[in-house]
């Protein structure tokens, strides 16, 4: 299927790694123009070469989606090198941990608002940043990866962030489906990356399990009995990204593999 995504331009946040890298190559291979944005700037130019070396178009600017002003130089550096912004993958968090304590008792107000301005806060910046681009020209996506922490418990903060990218999403589909741009937000759940193994060894450490343990438990939860990789993540964004998903927007699509006995309509 072709998604009709050659020549469009997209920013890719958190593209240095994991999801986002996986979402810029998606994209690039597609024919999409994209810029990659991270923090790490060594780790971002060598997966910024990467993809350039594959034969896609890629720009790498290091930024800080905290930063109203780095955003700014993030979208101008776009404009300069592709002419224009069409499309916007809002990446840039911290992974969720799942070794630390969830009891009330542990909870940190400073550790929420960290986590809200980079995810949340984080978000709304970049698209406030690239909404006006989009609406000039009558057409724009935005895809924002919350997580499927917003559809259980077990982590209080990781819930309450993706609740609120949810919450966001919608907010700004209703007031920008008009101008052509459609937003949307996926839910990952677990998700094959490259911090999955440091992650499934804490994991075991903090459970006296072993890891073969933890894995099989993990993946028992999902209905097709394995964690998706952050790649088969990346092909659901690349078409959501495309003029192909325009009678989607304002929802959250789970992208974990299914989460066993429960039902959401």
């Amino acid at each position: 299927m072709d998604l009709f995504l050659a020549g469009k331009s997209a920013i890719v946040t958190g593209a240095s790694k994991g999801i986002g890298l996986s979402v810029a190559t998606a994209l690039a291979r597609e024919g999409a123009k994209v810029t990659m944005v991270a923090r790490s700037g060594d780790l971002l130019d060598r997966a910024c070469a990467q993809i350039r070396s594959d034969g896609g178009q890629a720009l790498a600017v290091s930024g800080d989606t905290t930063n109203e002003a780095a955003i700014s130089e993030v979208v101008a550096a776009t404009l300069r090198e592709f002419g224009s912004v069409d499309i916007l993958v809002n990446a840039a968090a911290q992974a969720a941990d799942m070794t630390k304590s969830a009891a009330i008792k542990d909870l940190r107000g400073a550790d929420l608002l960290h986590e809200m301005d980079t995810k949340v806060l984080g978000y709304l910046r970049c698209a406030q940043a690239v909404v006006p681009h989009m609406a000039k020209s009558g057409w724009g996506r935005i895809i924002n990866v919350a997580g499927l922490g917003a559809r259980s418990t077990g982590s209080a903060f990781n819930s309450i962030r993706n609740v609120s990218v949810a919450a966001m999403t919608k907010n700004l589909a209703d007031e920008l489906g008009e101008s052509g741009i459609n937003v949307i937000a996926v839910h990952p759940g677990m998700t094959v990356t490259e911090r999955t193994e440091d992650l499934l060894e804490r994991m075991a450490v903090a459970s006296g399990e072993d890891v073969p343990a933890v894995q099989e438990r993990l993946d028992s939860a999902i209905s097709i009995g394995r964690m998706v990789t952050s790649a088969e993540v990346a092909d659901i964004i690349a078409f959501l990204c495309s003029p192909r998903s325009v009678a989607i927007t304002g929802d959250s699509l789970p992208v974990g593999g299914g989460q066993r006995g429960v039902i959401h309509y």
